[in-house]
Parts: structure tokens; C-alpha cells; sequence
């Protein structure tokens, strides 16, 4: 391994990796082993906020760092030696990596040198007697003589993921939120290691269930990039059908969710109909109401015809002519606009520090989105926009998916009207490589990389946007109210299962 000069001035993602060795089986960004002062490079990069993270992750004695830049290329993987399990620690500097670093330890025992937080994160204290039961998780301490702390959590009222939040209040105004997830961690890395293709793919459907198209497509893109596998252009468009199909029916269950929770509860009903004609119509075209297992390396496993697609039209025009109505109801309530409007603001500081994706990024005015700058088929040929506000609240992150649903019915217009004729899956015929792939699913961006040798996966992570998103809600809620939590909580709409792996 050769790293750059010290004395080179690094400005981008290409100066970062010049000189450094490439692993050359790994697509379609490139792959760099580097030492410590390019890693630390990396990370003062990190710090001034010209470069973004995109994931962070180990395995055995190696730990990686994805980063996106503003060039050629777009985006690079870092790895580095940990010797003796040590290596610098990005979250000293850039906060983001905080969590990241503490799952390192957890699952590989990487310790990032000079992290401060070192408290286990996924491990509850069963994992072996050197770590300490999960009563005595320390949680950080707030002084102050009037403040006393709600605990909520991890069982929770209704059919939910579970997380704990520790809450530090004056009176009824919150001065600290913390979490603690890791509370339906299923040790997906690890399940990988050794699964062919067929059962790897089927475990990454399975990351985040409202998210599985998302996660198989980001998958199946990052084995065929890692093995060369070119697929079917019919089967291309087909996955971005689902794809918007899935961020459709989200964000119409998160717009009457979020009202529900305050107190609005038949614009849930509402929502609950619209959302359910659509995973009906999922059920119909595809076979399944989320559409798992509908996505795999190569390919599509079904196809649909003229009377589905005529059913797709009739099903999202139906929607099309539904939401105007719902958009007035909701913008014309003032009891409901009293709930929404300046709660749980997100600032654009911390948003240009986490980079959130999806509706939380774009709502504090991050204008990113993986189908455009990141660019993948078919979406490089089609026209949407990307719907930012500045606002930051609960509002605008309602109004995000609003806008975005009307998008996504403009997408999937011109997907059904230029779906094109031929073939739904391709052999995999590889067997050794090492991929990347971003998607955007509708919570935000999903990062996906695998290695794989002798055709069955040596090592896959997987990252949901959820890690970038969960600490910025302990940020927007500070110094709103405690019955304001589930607004803005909702308006987050966080994966546990997606970032507990």
C-alpha cells in the first residue's frame, strides 16, 4: 500500500485517492487502501464540509470509509488497516460517524482512537461477560435542579419497532432527548458472509420491510456492478415502477400518520384507504403487497401486461385526483397548521453536518437525491424535480412527501408509457468482485456493498438512511414540548429494523 504525500494539498475525492493503491475488482467507484495520514486526511475533509459520509464500516482488522465528493469521481470507498483493531477515529471530528464507530467495536471489535463516546451501541450486554447488562447503560447526564426524566420505551403503546428515548425535561419542555436502539439488531452483516446471492438477496429485502424494494434493487445493483452483469432493459424499468410505487404508498401512510398524531385522525382514515388501493394493486401486478423478493441480482422474477399496466393507470389516477382534496384539508385546518408549523425544526447547520437524506435532508434545504446525483437507470432519462423547503419543520417535512408523491406519479406516467419490450432477468455469471450501489428509497439514500468470492458473499454492508436521521431528531425536539415528540418523531419516521441490522 503507497499513500499520497503528505505535503499534497488534498482540495478533492479525486486528490484523495491519486496515489493511492486500488483494489481493481471493485465497481463501478473506486476502492483505495490508504494509511493513516489519508485517512486523516479524509476525515479533516469531513470536518470543513467538502466531502460527505456516506457509511462507515469494518470487518475483520480492516475498517472502510464511503465518501461522496463534488467531481470526478462522485464517490470512493477508503480502507484502512486496523492494526491491532485501532484506527483513527472519524467521529472525534465529524459526528455523524459517532454511532458508526461504536457498531464497529460492537461487531468487530475496530476501536476508533480518540472516539469519546465508547459506550457499546448494538450490544445490550449479551454478548459476553466483559460487557455490562443493558440496566446500566450510562445515559449522558443533564444537571439542573427543576429537570426530571421521562423514560419511554423500548415496548411501546401500538404495533411499533422498539427503541428506548430518555427524555430530560422542565417541566414539559424538553432539554434533552436520547436514544437508545439496537433493540432488533438480527446480525444481518454476518448472515451474509457465506449466503449465495439468491439467500443474500432475500435478507436484504428483509432489512426494512417497508423498504424492500429499495434494499433489493441497491443490492442486486451492487452484485451486478461487483460481477459485470448487464441487465435487461425491460427489467431496469420495471424495478423503477416499484421503486416509486413503494415511496407512493410510504408517504401517504407517513402524511396521515403524522395529522393522526395530531389529533387529526381522518386524514389518517383517508390516507389508510389511498394507501391501501395502492399495495392492493401491488398484490395484483406483482404478487406481493410490498413486492419482496420481486427484485434479484439480474433481474426482475415477474413481468406485467397490458391489463396490468391499465390497472396501474386506473389505481394512480385514482390517487392523482385524491390528493389535491387532501393537500386543501390538511393546509386549510388551523388546529392542525398549530401542531405542524414551526415544531421540531431542523437547522441547516446540522443538516449541511449530517447531510440527512431524503425528506429530512430536503426539507432543511439539502437538495440531493440518489436517482440525480448519483445518477442510476432509468432514472438518467426521465424528468422529475426535487422538492427542498428551508423551512425545517414538521410542516415542511409533510409537504416534502406531499410534492414528492406528486413526482412520483409523474415518473411512474412516463415508465408505464415507455416500458420497454424484451427480457426480465439475465444469468449471473461471474463469481468474484466487489460492488457499490446507492438508491434512494423513500425515507432517503440506501448504500450497499459487497464483496463476493467463489459466487457467494465473503462480506456485504448495508446502511440505512436512518443512520444520518435518528440524531437529528434528538436535536429537533429540544426545546419543544414532550406532546410534540410523536409529531416530530413521525415526521422523521426512522427505521429501527433498517439501522439495527
Amino acid at each position: 500500500m503507497t499513500a499520497a504525500s503528505d505535503s499534497a494539498p488534498i482540495s478533492t475525492l479525486a486528490d484523495l485517492i491519486a496515489s493511492n493503491e486500488r483494489v481493481a475488482s471493485h465497481c463501478p467507484w473506486p476502492r483505495v487502501w490508504v494509511e493513516a495520514a489519508v485517512w486523516q486526511q479524509a476525515i479533516d475533509r469531513l470536518a470543513d464540509g467538502s466531502l460527505t459520509l456516506l457509511s462507515l464500516w469494518g470487518e475483520p482488522g480492516v475498517a472502510h470509509m464511503a465518501l461522496l465528493g463534488d467531481g470526478v469521481p462522485d464517490a470512493a470507498v477508503l480502507s484502512i488497516v486496523c492494526q491491532a483493531n485501532h484506527f483513527p477515529s472519524v467521529g472525534a471530528r465529524h459526528a455523524p460517524a459517532i454511532r458508526l464507530e461504536r457498531t464497529m467495536r460492537d461487531l468487530f471489535g475496530l476501536k476508533a482512537d480518540g472516539l469519546t463516546d465508547t459506550r457499546p451501541w448494538l450490544d445490550h450486554g449479551r454478548w459476553g461477560e466483559a460487557q455490562p447488562p443493558a440496566a446500566s447503560y450510562p445515559f449522558l447526564p443533564v444537571e439542573g435542579g427543576a429537570l426530571h426524566q421521562i423514560p419511554v420505551g423500548p415496548v411501546h403503546a401500538g404495533i411499533i419497532e422498539p427503541g428506548h428515548f430518555r427524555f430530560t425535561c422542565d417541566g414539559e419542555t424538553v432539554v434533552r432527548l436520547e436514544e437508545r436502539l439496537g433493540y432488533v439488531h438480527k446480525g444481518v452483516d454476518l448472515l451474509m458472509t457465506g449466503a449465495p446471492l439468491a439467500r443474500a438477496a432475500s435478507l436484504a429485502g428483509r432489512v426494512s420491510g417497508d423498504s424492500t424494494v429499495a434494499y433489493a434493487l441497491a443490492f442486486s445493483r451492487a452484485v451486478e456492478s461487483a460481477l459485470g452483469v448487464a441487465v435487461p432493459l425491460r427489467a431496469v424499468w420495471l424495478r423503477a415502477v416499484m421503486a416509486e410505487l413503494e415511496r407512493i404508498a410510504n408517504h401517504i401512510g407517513d402524511f396521515g400518520a403524522i395529522c393522526n398524531d395530531a389529533s387529526f385522525a381522518i386524514m389518517l382514515a383517508h390516507c389508510a384507504i389511498l394507501r391501501e388501493r395502492v399495495l392492493r394493486m401491488c398484490v395484483d401486478c406483482f404478487g406481493h403487497r410490498l413486492m419482496m423478493d420481486r427484485i434479484v441480482p439480474g433481474g426482475v422474477t415477474v413481468n406485467i401486461g397490458p391489463e396490468q399496466i391499465e390497472q396501474l393507470r386506473t389505481v394512480l389516477d385514482g390517487v392523482r385526483a385524491a390528493m389535491p382534496r387532501l393537500e386543501r384539508l390538511y393546509d386549510d385546518t388551523p388546529s392542525l397548521q398549530d401542531r405542524t408549523v414551526g415544531t421540531g425544526i431542523l437547522r441547516a447547520a446540522l443538516t449541511k453536518r449530517f447531510a440527512p437524506g431524503g425528506y429530512v435532508g430536503r426539507a432543511s434545504g439539502r437538495d440531493f437525491d440518489a436517482r440525480r446525483d448519483l445518477a442510476y437507470a432509468p432514472y438518467d432519462t426521465l424528468k422529475f424535480e426535487v422538492p427542498v423547503r428551508q423551512d425545517g419543520d414538521v410542516n415542511a417535512r409533510v409537504w416534502i412527501r406531499i410534492k414528492e408523491i406528486g413526482e412520483s406519479l409523474s415518473l411512474l406516467d412516463q415508465l408505464l408509457r415507455d416500458l420497454p419490450d424484451g427480457a426480465i432477468a439475465t444469468d449471473i455469471v461471474g463469481t468474484d468482485g466487489e460492488g457499490v450501489a446507492v438508491v434512494e428509497a423513500f425515507r432517503g439514500d440506501v448504500l450497499v456493498w459487497v464483496r463476493i468470492v467463489n459466487g457467494v458473499v465473503e462480506r456485504c454492508h448495508l446502511r440505512d438512511a436512518s443512520w444520518f436521521q435518528w440524531p437529528l431528531l434528538e436535536a429537533v425536539i429540544e426545546g419543544n414540548i414532550v406532546a410534540d415528540f410523536p409529531l416530530c418523531n413521525k415526521s422523521f419516521n426512522c427505521s429501527y429494523s433498517g439501522h439495527d441490522l
